[in-house]
């Protein structure tokens, strides 16, 4: 009897373990790989813009924006949205050679699509 009770005991508390687990995996938002190069990609753009690369801006928020587009399909959230208005943005204001504001654009969609992920922006922000 006390042997079946320690097994019961012993499995209740994997069962709970495990849940807590895939509780806290789900939400962190690190299940759509999507949003992470969505970020990846974000970060490019605005590494580029810094050093005055209008077009590289585009490439790089163009390729961000698919990322975001293609995540939207399996999740709702308003920074995903935000992150996407901020992507056309970038790509916009690169195409005509506005490199300091497609980067702030671009600035913006990567704080957008960081807060996806429940990631909060160190002091003084992301960048």
């Amino acid at each position: 009897m006390r042997v079946l009770s320690w097994i019961t005991r012993l499995s209740v508390g994997l069962l709970c373990l495990g849940l807590v687990a895939a509780c806290a995996s789900h939400s962190t938002g690190n299940t759509n790989p999507h949003v992470a190069e969505a970020v990846a990609h974000a970060k490019e753009a605005v590494d580029h813009g810094g050093m005055g690369h209008a077009d590289a801006v585009v490439t790089h928020s163009e390729a961000s924006l698919q990322h975001a587009q293609a995540a939207k399909k399996d999740m709702t959230n308003p920074h995903l949205d935000a992150a996407i208005a901020e992507l056309g943005e970038a790509i916009t204001h690169g195409q005509a050679g506005h490199a300091d504001v497609a980067t702030d654009h671009a600035k913006s969609a990567v704080m957008h699509l960081k807060e996806i992920n429940g990631m909060t922006p160190p002091r003084g922000g992301y960048y």
